[in-house]
């Protein structure tokens, strides 16, 4: 029986369709969200922040500029799924989110660990989107500061989390 070849893919091809299937898996997560209901007692629009896995992870592993694509193109789907609000609160919540999180990835000791890069990021998250919704709405929505922030704390800790759990798994998918 023959073996199939590995195919002989440039390192730039690679690198492309990676970032491809991370971008692929960030809409997925959105649109599982997306169909979620409402979990109870949080502000409206809440959400787990999974599609944010894809995010974090892809800070670590492929770089800024290519993890701020995949936040960039979930925005863009918050906005062709949600309307242009939830564009501009995904965008601002998904970039600083994103920066914040390969900033903390830069310092070398790694302190905070996974658990503290997502709660980090999902405060960092919630930050730019309560800006943007004091911007469009009036600064009143500031009250949700302390609920945003308590849900921020755990969100980030599950994404933190399940993104320990799934790092052996995912560092078997190198793009070398």
């Amino acid at each position: 029986m023959n073996q199939p070849s590995k195919l002989n893919l440039s390192p730039r091809t690679r690198s492309v369709a990676f970032n491809g299937l991370l971008t692929a898996l960030a809409l997925v997560l959105s649109a599982i969200e997306l169909a979620l209901p409402p979990l109870p007692l949080l502000p409206p629009g809440a959400k787990l922040g999974l599609s944010n896995l894809v995010t974090m992870y892809a800070a670590g592993a492929v770089g800024l500029a290519p993890a701020l694509c995949i936040a960039v193109i979930k925005g863009l789907f918050a906005g062709i799924t949600r309307g242009f609000t939830a564009m501009l609160m995904s965008l601002s919540g998904g970039l600083l989110s994103t920066l914040v999180m390969w900033l903390l990835l830069r310092i070398k000791s790694r302190p905070f660990g996974l658990v503290g890069l997502g709660v980090a990021g999902a405060l960092s998250h919630n930050a730019a989107q309560l800006l943007v919704a004091s911007l469009l709405t009036t600064p009143a929505v500031l009250y949700y500061l302390p609920w945003l922030i308590l849900f921020g704390i755990l969100s980030g800790i599950v994404t933190g989390l399940v993104l320990s759990v799934m790092m052996p798994l995912l560092d078997k998918f190198t793009i070398d």
